[in-house]
């Protein structure tokens, strides 16, 4: 067993030891790549999502030094046509790119990675000659010759390099050199039989190139058959809500949201394990490392960020072109950049099918809360802290209350919420009552047959509250609003969520600049 090849089956010997969930069917994906000019893999996704479960499975498939037929016997692969064609059928490199960025400034991290497998590889082949100074794929070329035997490499963080040295350009140039020399080469056809990298950023770009074009790459952004191996499948956390008596509502209120590829619901999967080993839900996001990078792009000055970032917490999405992001951290131009980071960081979800973006859940919206507080944007802030009373206001039908809170949080955001159009006044509403978003879900438009309801909160499951159906009129009267919806019959479109629900009318006047509400109980017949 060696450090970098032939590294056995322990790791995921380990993770069957535990809790397990069927991911195995990625390795028939990546099986139907070997000996193909697909071969190149590079699959990418935010941190906790599963990266390096993934690659110490595929090592322990394909490791030659092992026989791992009982870890993978009752798994979905086993019943696989090329299951028993590839199974321990490999010399198996195997590099996690962290362990060489963990000291020094980068000046030396592409001869230490060189270095060490090279003399990891040669302790696994003592009959292959090795001349001082041959480059490491030339002394792959050299077994291949002498063996036959074809490689399968795993590289885990692959990009670790590029985001730890992201102010050192000649640091990173040379370590993409470095696998352009292994996997551009005309060599890398005789060598591999296959090379799965991941990480969180896709490949490097210059100017608007990858710069390992020869691999197919696999994102947040482009996931390709990839899609259903990025998290957990509603269908798997179902399964798990069962096992463990956990409610799914509340597992999905606070880690799915993720649109991945084709895949409409994507679960974190790191937070869902942990949440059903503890027993309960929580936002387990503040570990990932990533907190303080994100409060460094969110706050950057590009037009139309700060004003994006508040309609998504409000619950609405922004148009984002992800396409010209050159994958590194140290290269952010523009709004679509940040918000293309933090789609790869897993703070952001993407719909391809429309082009946006959206916070995906309870526990992402709490950091980006955090974020937002962090860097004082103090009326955001505001409005944000005053959600519960406003929440709770509203429940007790107190106008008043509401209609002073919505004129101090639309005289604290002027700067952000124009107030040209009723789209304005929805934004801050929402943003007024992100607590609610706790016990409720939040709809903006809800179509009802005869119009769409501005906002309407429909409470979660087990949540005995009413309905709240509100209504936003500008330079006319909370009446009027009050009138829209009985004369709509919005009640009851809604009225099978529960016996009673809550009209609440809200008008905004350009000229005073104030707010009227008016709240109505509404009961079923």
């Amino acid at each position: 067993m060696g450090l970098y090849i032939n590294k056995g089956n322990e790791g995921f010997r380990q993770i069957r030891n535990s809790e397990y969930v069927d991911k195995s069917g990625l390795i028939a994906v990546v099986n139907r790549t070997l000996f193909t000019e697909q071969k190149l893999s590079c699959v990418t996704r935010c941190r906790r999502f599963g990266k390096s479960l993934a690659a110490k499975m595929l090592a322990a498939y394909y490791d030659h030094s092992c026989d791992s037929h009982n870890l993978f016997a009752d798994l979905e692969i086993a019943n696989h046509p090329t299951f028993e064609q590839h199974l321990n059928k490999y010399p198996v490199i195997y590099v996690d790119m962290t362990a060489f960025t963990s000291s020094g400034d980068g000046s030396d991290v592409v001869s230490s990675i060189q270095k060490a497998l090279i003399a990891d590889i040669k302790e696994a082949y003592p009959q292959v000659p090795y001349s001082e100074g041959d480059h490491l794929m030339i002394y792959l070329q050299r077994i291949v010759a002498a063996t036959s035997d074809r490689f399968i490499m795993i590289i885990d963080e692959w990009d670790a390099v590029i985001r730890i040295y992201g102010d050192k350009p000649d640091v990173k140039d040379e370590f993409v050199n470095l696998l352009r020399r292994m996997f551009k080469d005309v060599a890398a056809v005789d060598v591999f039989a296959g090379v799965y990298m991941t990480g969180i950023l896709p490949i490097k770009k210059y100017k608007t190139e990858s710069a390992l074009n020869n691999f197919i790459e696999y994102s947040m952004v482009e996931p390709g058959n990839m899609a259903p191996f990025f998290g957990f499948t509603k269908k798997e956390v179902l399964t798990l809500a069962d096992k463990h008596g956990m409610d799914f509502d509340e597992l999905e209120k606070w880690y799915d949201g993720y649109k991945i590829g084709d895949e409409m619901s994507i679960f974190n999967p790191n937070s869902v394990m942990q949440a059903v080993t503890r027993g309960r839900c929580r936002s387990f996001w503040a570990g990932t490392g990533a907190f303080e990078a994100v409060t460094g792009y969110i706050n950057q000055n590009f037009d139309g960020l700060k004003d994006g970032i508040v309609a998504m917490l409000a619950g609405g999405r922004e148009k984002v072109d992800p396409t010209r992001f050159q994958n590194d951290l140290s290269v952010v131009l523009n709004k679509d950049d940040v918000y293309t980071v933090l789609i790869h960081l897993g703070y952001l979800s993407y719909d391809w099918r429309r082009d946006e973006c959206y916070i995906p859940n309870k526990e992402v919206g709490g950091e980006m809360v955090n974020a937002v507080k962090e860097n004082r944007w103090g009326g955001v802030t505001k409005a944000l802290e005053q959600s519960e009373k406003l929440l709770e206001a509203t429940l007790r039908g107190d106008s008043g209350y509401v209609a002073a809170q919505l004129d101090e949080a639309h005289t604290e955001n002027s700067s952000i919420f124009k107030y040209n159009d009723e789209n304005s006044l929805s934004c801050v509403i929402s943003l007024a009552y992100y607590y609610a978003r706790n016990n409720f879900v939040m709809i903006r438009e809800l179509p009802t047959g005869k119009g769409y309801a501005d906002i309407v909160f429909l409470p979660r499951k087990n949540v005995s509250k009413p309905v709240l159906v509100i209504e936003l009129k500008k330079d006319k009267d909370a009446k009027t609003a009050i009138s829209q919806i009985k004369e709509r019959n919005y009640p009851q479109q809604v009225q099978h969520y529960t016996g009673d629900m809550l009209l609440v009318g809200i008008n905004y006047d350009a000229d005073t600049k104030k707010h009227d509400c008016q709240i109505e109980t509404w009961r079923k017949d």
